[in-house]
């Protein structure tokens, strides 16, 4: 029995999703179980919290802001693979080199390296995603993918806590502990190269646009996006905070991490799907309830700050899956991987500038860090209210 086309491409585009959304577990596993650390860590070889909150935040700027570079760049050669396989190779090589760190700045070197592979793999990858989410559609498969991701996101630092918690706080074992995920991923992203070669198969032939300009609601998108990342602090600045003002005890620290993940996992999976169903707009309320982190974070206690760390990984599932999502359709597909990059460059330039107020602010008043997030928070909310009517006029599509 023949399958009907669309039918076989619809399988064939689970799998894809599937395997690549196990390859980002294992990735995940890797550098998250990293960066719930790397706060205690750089503090540990001497950082204070405003170099903490700078490098975190010089890292996301360069892991948005690089892919400015490689979404176009994986555009105009085609080279989707090529140039998401440079990036993992970097990210996957420089975490476990984190042991042989000897100062802070030596591992701020390697942390924003990190970031640059992130950069480098993200837009080519998202963009491969998207051909599969056309069949899927959009919210389960980045869902779905970032379900899986965010598992790994959960078991690694999971891991990261309990080599600490044996070998009696050594950082540095618990780094080089990380090499074995990061080499199961490249080899799992060599299975997929080989298995799925041309992911744009996937997607059924599309009519492109006839404007190499992106649309008017792609902008407004980002702009409230933009004020949303402002608001949203990294968690090695929480963590730093946690520690520090002996919230919670150093050992629990990569915990809060995982149960962050474990929430921003389902939360994906579950909203991916509402997305499909309820459109762009689901993401007001989901806006407003993952601003909550910020009073709960930074000037709760120890059941506040758990509750506040929930709601922060809540808000990261929000961010990792619906928001390329809402993106998917606003662009052609053949400036998928530079939509992805321009998006998400503008995303981390206004992450990066909101963790560079909020590690100054941080210094001088925690009640100032929680009226500078949740300001920023409010004010993307309009714009994100402008883009959900204009994506549901009749005849629109987005």
């Amino acid at each position: 029995m023949r399958l009907h086309p669309s039918t076989s491409r619809g399988s064939a585009a689970l799998r894809f999703v599937v395997l690549v959304g196990v390859m980002s577990l294992f990735a995940d596993f890797t550098y998250e179980g990293a960066r719930s650390v790397i706060g205690p860590y750089l503090g540990l070889l001497g950082a204070g919290a405003l170099a903490i909150s700078t490098v975190t935040g010089a890292g996301e700027f360069l892991g948005y802001g690089l892919r400015l570079v490689s979404g176009p760049a994986a555009d105009r050669s085609q080279r989707h693979w090529g140039v998401a396989i440079a990036g993992y190779v970097v990210q996957m090589a420089v975490v476990p080199l984190l042991a042989l760190a000897g100062s802070w700045p030596i591992a701020a070197i390697l942390i924003i390296f990190e970031r640059v592979g992130k950069a480098t793999r993200n837009p080519p990858r998202d963009a491969m995603l998207s051909y599969a989410a056309k069949e899927m559609g959009y919210g389960w498969a980045f869902g779905l993918h970032e379900a899986l991701d965010q598992f790994g996101a959960m078991l690694g630092p999971l891991v990261v806590a309990l080599v600490l918690a044996v070998t009696h706080g050594d950082y540095k074992l618990a780094f080089a502990a990380l090499a074995v995920p990061a080499a199961i991923t490249l080899l799992l992203l060599g299975v997929a190269r080989v298995l799925h070669p041309r992911p744009r198969d996937l997607e059924p032939a599309a009519m492109t646009l006839a404007t190499p300009q992106f649309p008017g609601v792609f902008w407004i998108y980002l702009s409230g996006a933009a004020l949303v990342a402002a608001g949203f602090a990294d968690f090695p600045l929480i963590a730093f905070h946690l520690e520090r003002s002996r919230i919670v005890d150093a050992t629990l620290v990569p915990m809060f991490y995982a149960t962050a993940m474990a929430v921003s996992g389902v939360g994906s999976f579950v909203f991916g799907r509402i997305y499909d169903r309820a459109g762009i707009g689901v993401l007001l309320p989901l806006t407003v309830v993952a601003t909550g982190f910020a009073p709960l974070v930074f000037l709760g206690g120890f059941w506040a700050s758990l509750v506040g760390v929930c709601l922060w990984g809540l808000g990261m599932g929000v961010h990792e899956s619906i928001i390329p999502a809402a993106v998917t359709p606003m662009v052609p597909q053949e400036r998928r991987a530079s939509a992805f990059g321009l998006f998400t460059g503008g995303y981390g330039s206004a992450w990066f500038l909101g963790s560079v107020a909020i590690g100054a602010l941080f210094n001088l008043s925690l009640g100032a860090v929680v009226g500078f997030c949740v300001g920023a928070e409010v004010l993307a909310l309009p714009l994100i209210w402008r883009v959900r009517h204009l994506v549901e006029r009749p005849g629109i599509h987005a």
